[in-house]
Parts: structure tokens; sequence; C-alpha cells
């Protein structure tokens, strides 16, 4: 029906004569119909333009008769279609759509809710930000709001106070309505036409008819936040203020209705945070008077922002946030704070505090949407709080310390919700809540962290109380630990950072280290012996998975040390050597590969840092083990271990570097080589990350000054891995790679481009290496649109110039006289681009390089 070309007459005549009374046709009609004025009505005739028009029109007068009103379904899309009607015709055809509209309506309470529900649709159709428009749509709204405040504005502000005033007090419904009109429209029409005594003093009234108020508030709120010259803003504010005042309504506490608190904290905020615009704009423009006025009008107003900060109903609280941290932000730019505004911070303070704590209602198992608005309640008031740290450290210590030291004098006894401090015992990591245990686990971890020296007197006392928490829990015992894994990782680091900055000697520091290491390699041994004799799959999964948790927790221990030279101060090299060597065999375990391997990579990192070159003994072995049946994940996760190792150790690790080269190479490019299924994008994408891993390794060994790692290869091998090198830079759409494959290619050229380079470098120079640079860019794949790309172009410019650094004048007379000719370059452009190459400024020569491959490319 909605692509027929007629039978939109149907349906207009189907509403006009009133055909059906079934509800889904009529509104089925009213869909046809938006569907014709929304896609095709430019291709209507005048004539049928007009019939719509007069069928929007009947169907209206026809409303003020119904015995019954329509449903509210078919009122609202009823007034979608008169709005899209509207947009497409007031402009042109249809001036005086406000004065018809007006004229059937008069002031039958039928056809005001229309008139009222058609004003929201045309200005969710002129001015909601959701809705997104094209820039010719933006323009026309535009152009019709100009007309309507020129035409029309005045005469519809006049029909909304008629509504107002003679439906206040008999029908809220249409009241509510009108008032949220208002609100709506305030935001673009002239202010004065509603910021006047007269409608100012309506909506007052309004504000004390308890099924108005709501509305009321809302719609003062509008016109409070509307743009206005800021002395105007403040006199406008301070009128409502005192009228609001005088009614009652700062009395808080005599008020009971929380939704109509929570409108009226929105207001108060509004009211609030435009006077400290005013401000900020008066102090800009140097009116240092009015500034002090908007100031003094600000503070009159901290008392009720106060009062309801501190509401128990967090929604009223939370919609004034917005005024007290603005307020704050006033208060920091001042040089010197009065005692009043000294106390104004401590009151906030305090109110924040108090706020910050949970309920006894909420449900931290089974955390629902009013648990996520406590969350994200909590996060504003931590604003607050950092705003208060900024405007005056000193009265945020003072007032922590006394709710500190009042909450100490009885914190044994106290509920969770007031202590949260409270670690050790039943209201934290031994909580009833698995979600408080965890926390408690994170939180105490940051607590230990900071407080470092201070805990001296308690370690042993924490170390003992945690004893049972750092348990391995094993698979089989059914024995459900009270933490999860993740959260003893937060323990096991808690305790590493205990005995590592306490004050014992070292071999005390060394002790303790032991206990609490030995347990996790004991378990480790006989759980490894377990898994290498598991029949069943899913007995294996869970084995390995607990013997990665004792890796990664004894993994986490080493946080604690921040360079070798902690490890080797406290004595516990060796049980960190000891650790390695329980854990290493692992990586011959045939079972759970994945798993295992990378716990243990992950470890070996961390020693790489702890221990420095003590761990360089292992990692041969580990290695060998490493690439034995590896997949491109096992590859790409192990590549990184290696650059560490060599960027770190340098030439120390270079005869181990040397003997493993070539096996991770075969490893790698039989990876890369194997057949995949020609749609397994998976598989395509390992493979890409591979490459990448393989590239970035090839570059770690040239950058780290060790090219001889790859030159003492064998010609043949070496001559591999630069046809690789050069397959990387050209043949693989991957920008990520080709940059890589261009820095080594100019690391090489630096290295061995020079007359005393290996054997045949050169003829590789200008056989492989020169083509690269140039067909490389000019692949269609290579975008020099995306930023990526010209990272490989500008890398690609540092080998070209590299060569010509390297090789001088010959360089040059290659490209001139043999290269560039093959490639059919005009001799101008040529001898344009060998002039650019002999620029000393590198970067004239990348921009220019950009340039050449636009050209070139069709």
């Amino acid at each position: 029906l909605k692509i027929s070309p007629d039978a939109w007459q149907v349906c207009a005549e189907a509403l006009a004569q009133r055909t059906y009374s079934d509800d889904h046709i009529k509104f089925f009609c009213f869909q046809v119909l938006e569907h014709q004025v929304k896609y095709k009505y430019s291709e209507l005739t005048t004539v049928q333009q007009q019939l719509i028009r007069e069928t929007l029109i009947s169907w209206l007068q026809a409303q003020m008769l119904n015995p019954q009103p329509e449903k509210t379904f078919i009122r609202n899309k009823a007034a979608q279609v008169f709005a899209l009607l509207f947009v497409t015709e007031y402009l042109t055809k249809w001036p005086k759509f406000f004065f018809d509209i007006l004229s059937v309506v008069d002031l039958n309470p039928r056809g005001v809710d229309l008139y009222l529900r058609i004003l929201m649709a045309i200005d969710s159709e002129l001015v909601d930000r959701d809705v997104v428009h094209t820039s010719e749509e933006a323009r026309r709204n535009t152009l019709i709001k100009d007309t309507m405040r020129e035409q029309c504005i005045p005469s519809l502000v006049e029909s909304w106070y008629q509504i107002l005033q003679n439906y206040q007090y008999t029908n809220s419904e249409v009241t509510c309505q009108c008032l949220e009109v208002v609100g709506a429209y305030v935001s673009w029409i002239d202010l004065s036409l509603i910021a006047n005594d007269r409608f100012i003093n309506m909506l007052l009234g309004h504000m004390s008819i308890e099924v108005l108020r709501e509305e009321a508030c809302d719609c003062l709120f509008e016109i409070v936040n509307k743009g206005m010259d800021p002395v105007d803003k403040m006199k406008l504010v301070e009128s409502l203020c005192q009228v609001l005042q005088t009614a009652g309504f700062f009395s808080i506490d005599q008020e009971e209705d929380v939704d109509f608190l929570a409108r009226f904290s929105k207001l108060v905020n509004g009211m609030g945070q435009s006077l400290i615009v005013s401000w900020s704009k008066l102090i800009k423009n140097g009116d240092i008077k009015n500034a002090q006025e908007a100031l003094q009008a600000i503070e009159t107003k901290v008392a009720l922002m106060l009062q309801l900060l501190i509401h128990e109903d967090d929604d009223i609280s939370s919609n004034i946030i917005g005024f007290c941290y603005d307020y704050l932000h006033i208060l920091k730019q001042l040089t010197v704070l009065s005692d009043q505004q000294k106390a104004n911070v401590e009151a906030i303070m305090l109110a924040v505090m108090k706020k910050l704590t949970y309920d006894e209602e909420y449900n931290f198992e089974n955390e629902g949407e009013d648990e996520a608005m406590f969350v994200e309640y909590r996060k504003q008031l931590k604003l607050l709080l950092d705003r208060l740290a900024q405007v005056s450290p000193e009265l945020l210590l003072a007032s922590v310390r006394r709710v500190f030291s009042s909450t100490l004098q009885n914190w044994q006894t106290t509920r969770f919700m007031e202590v949260e401090m409270a670690f050790l015992d039943h209201r934290g990591l031994r909580h009833s809540s698995a979600k408080v245990r965890s926390r408690t686990a994170y939180l105490f971890s940051r607590f230990v962290k900071s407080l470092n020296k201070q805990m001296n007197p308690f370690i042993e006392d924490i170390l003992n109380r945690i004893q049972d928490l750092l348990a391995l829990s094993p698979p089989e015992n059914g024995y459900q630990s009270l933490l999860s894994s993740d959260d003893q990782l937060f323990i096991y680091e808690t305790a590493g950072v205990l005995i590592v900055n306490s004050e014992y000697p070292a071999e005390r520091k060394q002790a303790l280290m032991r206990n609490l290491l030995t347990p996790l390699m004991e378990k480790f041994k006989i759980l490894l012996e377990k898994l290498m004799l598991a029949q069943d799959e899913e007995r294996q999964a869970s084995l390995a998975d607990c013997l990665n948790h004792a890796v990664g927790f004894a993994s986490r221990t080493s946080k604690a040390f921040s360079n070798k030279q902690t490890v080797k101060q406290c004595g516990c090299s060796e049980v960190y050597l000891d650790c390695l060597q329980t854990f290493l065999p692992a990586l011959s375990c045939p079972l759970q590969k994945d798993i295992l391997r990378s716990g243990v990579r992950t470890f070996l990192h961390r020693m790489i840092i702890c221990l420095e070159e003590e761990v360089l003994p292992f990692i041969p072995s580990a290695s060998e083990h490493m690439l034995k049946d590896c997949e491109a994940k096992d590859l790409q996760e192990f590549i990184p271990l290696i650059n560490q190792i060599t960027a770190k150790f340098k030439i120390q690790v270079s005869p181990f570097l040397q003997q493993m080269f070539m096996p991770l190479l075969h490893a790698i490019f039989e990876v890369l080589l194997r057949p995949a299924e020609e749609n397994d994008q998976s598989a395509a994408l390992e493979k890409q990350m591979l490459r990448r891993s393989y590239f970035a390794f090839l570059q770690t060994v040239t950058g780290s000054g060790m090219s001889e790692v790859i030159a003492n290869q064998g010609a043949e091998n070496v001559e591999r891995v630069l046809i690789t090198i050069i397959q990387g830079a050209v043949e693989y759409p991957d920008p990520i790679a080709q940059k890589t494959c261009f820095i080594i290619l100019s690391k090489l050229v630096e290295l061995w481009g020079g007359k005393d380079g290996p054997v045949g470098f050169a003829d590789f120079v200008y056989k492989h290496i020169v083509p690269a640079c140039f067909l490389a860019p000019l692949k269609q794949t290579f975008d020099l649109a995306d930023a990526q790309t010209v990272l490989a172009l500008s890398e690609c410019a540092v080998t070209l110039k590299t060569i010509h650094l390297k090789r001088g004048p010959e360089c040059v007379q290659y490209l001139q006289q043999e290269y560039l000719p093959s490639l059919q370059v005009a001799p101008e452009i040529i001898q344009e681009f060998c002039q650019a190459l002999q620029q000393p400024d590198a970067k004239v020569f990348k921009n220019y390089l950009k340039v050449f491959f636009q050209r070139a490319k069709p």
C-alpha cells in the first residue's frame, strides 16, 4: 500500500470520512500519509498536495465533535504527519499553517491537546539534537525558525498563555502539555515573550498546584537555562528566587514529595550554574561591580544547595552536583577564602563523605539498575572530592582526619558500610559477598602500596592473617576458596610489597619470600605430574588452569621489585631462580600447551627485568621447548620475549641469537607457508600478525647493533632473509609491516652499504632495495590517504636517502640512467627527483616523495 501510487488517496479519504473505527487501521492510514509526505511529496500535483492539507484539517475538525478522543498513539502519529507537512510546506505553500490550526481548535480541550502535540512534533523536527540532519535540512530548519520568529511566534506565545490560564484549574493534562511546549520552545524564541511578569507569575502560581508543579519546575528550568546577557540573567534568577523563597520552597525539610524535589533540585542547579556563568562572563569583561553582585547571589544559594546535596534521595542529590562542582571551581580561583566559604567547603566535604556510603539495600551479589545508578552517582561524588582537594587540600585532610578519628573510636563494632577500611575481617576479605571480598582484595593492595614504609610494625601479623587466602586451590578437592584467582593475584602482590618494603634484614626478607613461594613450587610439581597422567580433557584443562595460576601468583610477587638492584639487595634472586627451574619443565608438557606456555612466558618476561643476566642460562632451553610444534599465536607471543632479551642484553646474547636465529626463522616460515582455507579470515589475520612480529624481530636485531647475527648465517640464508624483507616491503598490503621493513632496510644499508660492506650487498641494493622503494608506493593498495601508509612512505624516503648517503653519485647515476628510465619516467621528472634526493634536508625529500607518487598514480 505504501508504495502504490494512489493508495494514499484511499487512506486520506478514509480518515476524512471516518470510514473505519478500528484504531490500527486509522494508525496505518496515517503511516501511509506519512510515507507519502516524507518520500514522494514532490511527485504529487498541486491539487493532490492541496487534498492532503484539506484531509488533515477536516480530520482535525472532526476531532472536536468525536464522542470519544482518539487513542494516544493515533494522536501522536497524526501530530507527526502534521509536523512533516509543516516543514515541507510552511515556507512555500502553507504560511498560514498555525493560524489555520488555531482557528479550527479554538479553545476546545481536544483540539488544544492535538495542537500542543503538533507543536512538540514540530520542535523535534526542527530542534531535536538527537535527530541527525543533512546540511540541507539544517539550513531549511534555520530558515523556518527565522520565519516563525517574524510571523507567528508572538501569536503562538499568546495562545499558550490563554491555554495555561484557561485550563490551570480544570485540565491538568493539557496544562502540563502546554508547559512542556513552552519549555521546549523557549530555547530558540525571544525570551522576553516568556520571561515577563504575567507569564512568570502564572508559572510561579503553578508551582503551588500539586498536579502542575513538576512541569512548571521543568519549564522554569528551561527559561533559566537560556543564554542571555549576564546582568539580565542575574536579575531574572534573583527575582525567581525571591518569589520561590517567599512561597516557602527553600525549606526543604517540610517537603515529602521526592519526585517534585528531584525536579526542584534540577531547577536550583540550573539557577546556580546560570549565576556562575554570569559571574565568569562579568569577570572576563572586567565588570567587577556586577561580578561581586553575582558572587553574592551565588553564595546565598549555597545553603539550599547543601540541603539538596545531603538529601537521602540520591536523585535529588545528584541533580545538584553540577552547581556544587562549579561553585568549588569559583572558590579555587579566589586568592583568599572567607570563613563562610571555608565552612561551605567543609560542609560539602562532609556531605560527600556521608553520601558515598552504601545503603543497607545495596545488593552486591546481584547488581541491578539501582546499584548501577548508585555506582554512577558515586563516580560523580568522587569528582567532587577531587575538586575539593584542589580547592583546599588542608581542609580536606582536616575533615578526613575528623571523620576518621570519630569512626576509629568504635570501628571494631561498626557496620561494613561505615568502615570500608576494615580489610582483613568479616567486613572485608572474609565478607559474605564475593563481590565485596574481591573489591577489598584490590583496595587492600592499593592501601598497602600507598602506605609502604608505615606498614612495618604490622607485616608479620598481616602475613599470618592472609596465609589461608594464599592457598592454591586445586580442582580435585571441591574446596571453594574465598577469593577468585584474580583476587588472589592482588593478595600475592600485597604480600610481596610488604616483604620487599619492610625494614627487615636481607636474610629475613629472603626467608619470608621463601615461605611465600615454596608452597606454590611444591604444589606446582605435584600438579604437573598429575597433568601428565590425566586422561579426561576437562580435568587436564582445570589442572593446567591451576598450574597457570601458580606461575601467575609467583610472577605477581615480583611486582614489588623495581629493578634487579632490589632483588639482589633482598637476597631474593635465589628464590626466583628456583621458581624458574620449577616452572620451565611445564614448557615440555605436550598437554594444554597454550595455557602453560603463555604463563611461563609471562614469568620469563618479569624475570628478565628482575634477575637480568642471571636469567640468561635458562633462555636457550626454554626457547628450544617453545619452538617445538608451535602455532602462529605461539610464535607471535614468543618473539616479544626474544626482542626483550635482544634489546636488553645486546652483545651478551649474540652467540645465543646466532644459534637460534635460523631455527626460529624456520618455525616462522613453516607456519607462514602452511596452506589455509581461502576465506578463513582468522587464519589470514594470524599470519599477518606473525609476519609483523617476524619483521619486528629483525628490526630489534639490526637496531640493537647486531647485524652480525644475520651476517653469520651463511650466504644462502642471508639472501633468503633479505628477500623476505623486500617482500614485506612490497608484496603485502600491510603498512605497519611495510614501515618496519623499510626501517630494517635503511639500517642494513647504513651498516653494510658502504665500500667495505659484505660482498654482493651493493648489488643487492641496486637490484632489490632501490626497486622496492618505488614498487611498494606504486601499488594500488598503497593508500596515501591513510596515516599508517604515510609513515611507511616516510621510512621509504629514509631508505633512499641512506642509499644516497652511502653510495653517493653512483646512486644518482643509477637512478638517472638506468632505473627511472626503465619505469618510463619523463626526463625532466627524473631530473627533479634526483635534485630532491640530493637536498640536505630529509624533510624536503619526504614531502617531495609523497607528491611524486601522488602524481605517478592514475
